[in-house]
């Protein structure tokens, strides 16, 4: 896809040299756009100063911010078969729990916390009201499904759940995406 002249990667800000590939996620049905997207940098260094610099900040176009987060892998890499047995469900969020909240709530109490993501709704850009913790350890993911369910995350007690994977509708479609995420 031809990016237009102007675009939010000008030169001053994201040097075009710094991004490897741009992946603009798209419904199947009727092709257009599902309200997020995937931009893979040449280096860590490109990929840190895009966050900082457009995070909360108004798309062109649009009254919407960037809500910006690290991908949990590259556009190129196979997710495991092992992600859903290793993450777990967590509902009931208030509305202005983040992921490094979300993150930092159980990362506390559990070293093998490897991800965790808010579920946004594409077109409001606001929370759903849940989302998933993944964990490097299954001993650990068994223990957080006992010992979370109930434990406040600012206002509210969360509601703890095993992970089912959903009906793939594409590669990019998975617990960790938006930026992946």
């Amino acid at each position: 896809m031809a990016l237009p002249k102007q675009t939010v990667f000008e030169e001053d800000k994201i040097p075009f040299t710094q991004v490897a590939s741009i992946k603009v996620i798209r419904n199947k049905q009727t092709g257009f756009p599902e309200g997020y997207g995937f931009v893979e940098f040449y280096s860590h260094a490109a990929a840190e100063k895009a966050l900082q610099t457009f995070s909360c900040t108004t798309m062109p176009n649009t009254d919407q911010p960037f809500r910006l987060n690290w991908a949990s892998f590259s556009m190129g890499d196979k997710r495991s078969n092992n992600g859903s047995s290793l993450s777990i469900f967590v509902g009931d969020l208030a509305a202005d729990v983040t992921d490094t909240l979300l993150h930092e709530t159980f990362a506390k109490r559990y070293s093998s916390v490897e991800a965790a993501k808010v579920v946004i709704d594409a077109n409001t850009g606001r929370s759903r009201g849940y989302g998933f913790i993944r964990f490097g350890d299954d001993n650990e993911r068994s223990q957080a499904m006992t010992e979370m369910n109930g434990v406040y995350c600012l206002s509210r007690p969360m509601r703890i759940g095993a992970a089912t994977p959903r009906k793939s509708s594409g590669y990019l479609r998975h617990y960790f995406s938006q930026g992946n995420y």
